[in-house]
């Protein structure tokens, strides 16, 4: 089954058309955020979370140049051991279409093809936002100006801790995008639970995520962001991650990195400075989110079309 603008696995689109829940993965956490063999069972144990907790999962990437949302278990393998494998955000679609190019897809470049197939719901780990030292650089992330329109769900651990989190938040504020804590009153720091700052919204059960979201949805026309925080038996405490980043932004400075490649050196900088400890409570949150995810889609299905639109 396929829409004219996004190819659709047949599963997905039958349980679409079913009125079926299902929640989208990215595929960037498989070939730019893990190393082989963990992204390959990383992006495995994510779908299963998603089947496992009564939605169909949609891992969205470009496929030699076609826009892939459901992709093949063959397709997901070949993403996580394929070198040359482009990292999209939404400027980068067309022209990894165009050229017939192969493409893992970030925050934005999924909330856009996601939209697209129409699935509501995204499960992913922290999005992108303003990064240290903006006002020089001007580096900000394009997942914020996709959240400001794009109408999509997206449940993470807040914004990656390696960035300017008190602006981000800023940023989200100004573009209109509501964030609100999952059983928390903290924005959560991804490998933190607490950042120090607070939310300004809170929903302690998926139905009333699913009730907050059909209520944006009538008066705004973005997305919105479901801040978990990270399961408590992985999270990491914020002074200890705080130093190991601050060394990491040093090596990235001395480095000379730029542009896309800052995130991933950052995180890989920080998952060497942690011995190992950020990837695992990277993967733990990951699949947590993944159930959320799943809960939140399944209680958006049971309402009747008629009165989601109300």
């Amino acid at each position: 089954m396929s829409t004219t603008l996004v190819q659709l696995s047949e599963a997905l689109g039958a349980a679409l058309a079913a009125g079926r829940p299902a929640v989208a993965l990215e595929s960037t956490v498989i070939s730019h955020g893990l190393p082989f063999p963990h992204n390959l069972d990383l992006a495995r144990a994510m779908e299963d979370e998603v089947r496992g907790n009564g939605a169909a999962p949609a891992t969205i990437g470009v496929v030699a140049g076609t826009p892939t949302v459901g992709m093949s278990p063959e397709q997901i393998a070949h993403f996580a051991q394929a070198t040359g494998i482009l990292k999209l955000s939404r400027r980068d679609i067309g022209y990894a279409v165009a050229m017939r190019r192969d493409g893992a897809t970030t925050v934005a470049a999924t909330m856009t093809l996601a939209a697209l197939a129409g699935v509501q719901v995204f499960a992913t780990g922290g999005i992108g936002g303003v990064h240290r030292g903006a006002a020089e650089t001007w580096d900000v992330s394009g997942d914020l100006t996709e959240l400001a329109r794009t109408p999509v769900l997206v449940v993470c651990a807040g914004a990656k801790s390696i960035l300017d989190l008190p602006a981000t938040l800023e940023y989200l504020e100004t573009a209109g995008v509501p964030v609100v804590g999952y059983g928390t009153d903290a924005f959560p720091a991804f490998y933190s639970a607490d950042s120090g700052l607070p939310v300004t919204a809170r929903a302690d059960s998926a139905a009333e995520v699913a009730a907050v979201w059909r209520a944006h949805r009538s008066y705004g026309s973005g997305g919105m962001l479901l801040v978990v925080p990270p399961p408590a038996e992985v999270a990491l405490p914020r002074d200890e991650v705080e130093r190991a980043i601050e060394r990491a932004l040093a090596k990235a400075q001395a480095a000379g990195v730029r542009g896309q490649a800052v995130t991933p050196f950052l995180l890989a900088a920080v998952a060497e400075e942690t011995h190992g400890e950020s990837m695992r409570t990277n993967i733990a949150l990951l699949r947590q989110n993944a159930r959320v995810a799943a809960r939140i889609a399944a209680a958006l299905a049971s309402i009747p079309f008629s009165q989601e639109q109300r």
